[in-house]
């Protein structure tokens, strides 16, 4: 599956004392990003909801590359990972471009989600609609 690529524009209130975007509003964007790509493989998240099930986020790692500055022009690009029997893994890349530069890599990360339902917030297996949006990615 081919990446998606999900605009952010760095707010000032994100940014730090170090003048860089703090680290904990990464998570925020991959969470953005998340459902920006789940509306374009029509497989939206109110959707879900609607269906009974609900995805809960149960393991994130990121690494930092580069600083992310107020101004900035930045994309979280997504793709699927992989896709298992309840849960399904999405890496993002954080790439931003000051006016006078090529695009960088600033940050890397990844986030599992496991499949609930809303009734009692037990796992449920990954239904076909979204298992075939998602594809058949490469494993890790």
């Amino acid at each position: 599956m081919t990446a998606f690529s999900f605009p952010v524009v760095p707010r000032y209130a994100e940014i730090d004392q170090q003048g860089v975007v703090f680290n904990g509003h990464y998570l925020t964007w991959f969470d953005e990003a998340c459902a920006g790509f789940l509306d374009h493989l029509g497989v939206t998240y109110p959707g879900l909801i609607d269906s009974g099930l609900d995805i809960q986020v149960v393991h994130s790692e990121i690494d930092y590359r580069a600083g992310v500055r107020w101004r900035d022009s930045v994309r979280v690009q997504v793709r699927c990972a992989h896709v298992g029997t309840t849960s399904f893994t999405l890496d993002f890349e954080v790439l931003r471009r000051t006016d006078d530069s090529d695009e960088q890599t600033a940050v890397r990360g990844h986030n599992v989600y496991v499949v609930v339902s809303t009734d009692d917030w037990a796992k449920r297996p990954i239904p076909d609609r979204l298992r075939d949006a998602l594809g058949n990615p490469l494993q890790p």
